[in-house]
């Protein structure tokens, strides 16, 4: 199962690279959770559908150093880059903690922090 999860999440992570939003989706659960911690929570694929509209202006670049499973549980340690609407990049370190569900990404615990330069 680990080395599935972690296929999957880096498939997730290749659509997303190619602004492939709803590819990305097809991979999540219908009730998927996701938990910005000290932010916000988004609660299913319609509200993770319209976060990425509104932040994946272009397709962020994500870094990959680091993918830990264990059970149905996957985290990965990495970096982002998000341009905003006028092309400034903003870089953050992220630990993303996700959790699978029947082949799928049903929850995810994201600590992420901005790279001060």
């Amino acid at each position: 199962m680990s080395t599935s999860n972690k296929e999957l999440l880096l498939k997730g992570n290749a659509a997303i690279a190619n602004g492939d939003h709803e590819g990305f989706l097809a991979l999540c659960t219908d009730n998927t959770l996701w938990n910005f911690l000290g932010d916000q929570v988004l609660e299913g694929k319609q509200a993770v559908r319209e976060y990425m509209a509104a932040t994946y202006l272009e397709p962020p670049i994500v870094t990959v150093d680091h993918l830990i499973s264990e059970g149905d549980l996957l985290t990965a340690v990495g970096e982002i880059t998000l341009k905003d609407k006028t092309g400034k990049a903003t870089h953050y370190s992220y630990c993303d903690v996700w959790r699978f569900e029947h082949g799928k990404m049903a929850e995810l615990k994201a600590f992420v922090v901005e790279i001060k330069q």
